[in-house]
């Protein structure tokens, strides 16, 4: 499948990096609507898509004809079918996807100060938009599903892109077609990253090492939840379809991994040079102490 979906990587390509892909830009005068929707936020496997699909604001009556809905009340074959229509008049829609790569979800939510999944959901949101006014496209109205607190969010996107009115509600991909059509370019990318998916770690074997029976990918899937089981390393843990950040994988690699221990001779001096003084070296550690370094309240 994903060697027939242009937005997904192609047969043999592992998902290395997060990227993002365009369709061919309309060329139709403007204002344009645009939306924006996800696929994928909840799965333990695979990346996180947000889509967007935009078309100019005379074209809504046309845009309602064409049987766009929110991607998760339609099957595989409608959704390949209407992603075939939204690519279909290249004169009046345009659509686009951002693909975050498990390996990024991850890393981000682990860092210190974490990434939260909302945060990079933002990120991904915003670069689209951004990228599509880069391109020359006249956004008079944009809708956003909902993402944390609406009012919020739509406060943070008005400030962002002044001169362009956001609407951002629950449910948005069942009340406006344009929200339904981006709704179901991400899931049909994400879907056909998964099912497509190329285990790089596996490059160089004989036979596959890990089973292509994911599910879908749902931590509550018993499919997904047998195929954790059975593909977890004790050394090595998981390849770079799991989300290493996920309570799920966690908990698995507790329990049917080996413990790593980290020895550093040297942490021992390094957290006692940091540790705060005591006295009238209070809050004062023994690094500041040795550089003369003071704080402009003690100045």
């Amino acid at each position: 499948m994903s060697a027939q979906i242009p937005s997904a990587p192609g047969p043999s390509t592992p998902l290395k990096e997060s990227y993002t892909y365009h369709s061919s830009q309309p060329t139709a005068p403007g204002p344009y609507i645009l939306g924006v929707d996800e696929a994928g936020r909840g799965p333990v496997l695979g990346p996180l898509v947000y889509g967007v699909a935009y078309c100019p604001a005379a074209y809504q009556e046309k845009m309602e004809q064409l049987g766009f809905a929110d991607s998760k009340t339609l099957n595989s074959a409608t959704r390949s079918t209407l992603l075939d229509t939204l690519s279909s008049d290249p004169t009046n829609l345009g659509w686009s996807v951002r693909v975050v790569s498990p390996q990024r979800i991850s890393s981000g939510m682990l860092r210190r100060p974490p990434t939260n999944l909302n945060r990079q959901s933002e990120n991904a949101t915003i670069l689209l938009i951004r990228e599509i006014l880069a391109k020359g496209i006249e956004l008079s109205e944009v809708y956003v599903d909902a993402l944390g607190t609406t009012t919020t969010y739509e406060k943070y996107l008005s400030s962002l892109f002044p001169g362009i009115n956001f609407t951002v509600t629950t449910k948005a991909d069942s009340k406006f077609k344009i929200v339904g059509a981006a709704s179901v370019a991400a899931k049909v990318t994400r879907d056909a990253c998964v099912e497509g998916w190329h285990f790089e770690e596996s490059e160089g074997k004989v036979e596959q090492t890990w089973s292509t029976a994911l599910g879908s990918g749902y931590p509550s899937d018993p499919n997904t939840q047998a195929w954790l089981k059975t593909a977890v390393d004790p050394v090595f843990g998981f390849p770079d379809i799991v989300r290493f950040s996920w309570t799920t994988v966690k908990v698995i690699l507790e329990r049917d991994a080996h413990a790593v221990k980290w020895t550093d001779d040297g942490q021992a001096s390094l957290i006692k040079a940091f540790e705060g003084g005591k006295g009238l070296d209070k809050d004062r550690c023994a690094v500041t102490k040795d550089l003369h370094i003071k704080s402009v309240g003690m100045l």
